[in-house]
């Protein structure tokens, strides 16, 4: 999967994946849309995010859920 909005950097968020370069963790995008914020709520509250950046984020977060496994006891 090649992502061209989602970045790491070891300087920033300890290394986390981030939206562009700008510190704010694609688990934080990805917090908001799962506790029911739409993309245009998301948008408006955060000026500086772009559309691509929440789809990108969509995409990468079902990338990891196709690769993870997780045993449910």
């Amino acid at each position: 999967m090649k992502l061209q909005r989602i970045t790491v950097n070891p300087e920033i968020c300890s290394g986390k994946p981030c939206i562009r370069g700008l510190r704010f963790p694609v688990s934080r995008l990805l917090g908001l849309l799962a506790s029911g914020e739409t993309k245009e709520s998301i948008l408006k509250a955060y000026p500086y995010l772009e559309p691509a950046d929440i789809d990108e984020a969509l995409m990468y977060a079902a990338y990891l859920a196709d690769e993870e496994v997780v045993e449910f006891a």
